[in-house]
């Protein structure tokens, strides 16, 4: 749903170059109010970003942790906002 949500193939990891975009993966409901235990999301976001996106990553990419899903995982309210205003930022790059 390109008008919702973003590509993962070759663009997920551009939001690893910007500020905010990394907890931004997190935050997002998909993420934030799934299931998984955030050992899991941890699991499945790094999978993603080094199977879809790794090309785009920023070189000092360091892997998600479990305490770093733990310490960012709520849901964001303004969803569109945010995303909308990083996919700027990332469109300056």
């Amino acid at each position: 749903m390109p008008e919702k949500v973003p590509a993962f193939k070759n663009e997920v990891g551009r939001f690893l170059q910007v500020k905010g975009g990394r907890e931004f993966l997190i935050q997002v409901p998909g993420t934030s109010q799934s299931a998984l235990t955030d050992a899991e999301v941890a699991g499945v976001l790094n999978w993603i970003l080094q199977n879809f996106s790794n090309e785009q990553l920023p070189v000092d990419f360091v892997p998600y942790t479990t305490e770093e899903i733990t310490r960012h995982r709520q849901p964001l309210a303004n969803v569109a906002t945010v995303r909308n205003e990083l996919m700027a930022q990332i469109s300056t790059k």
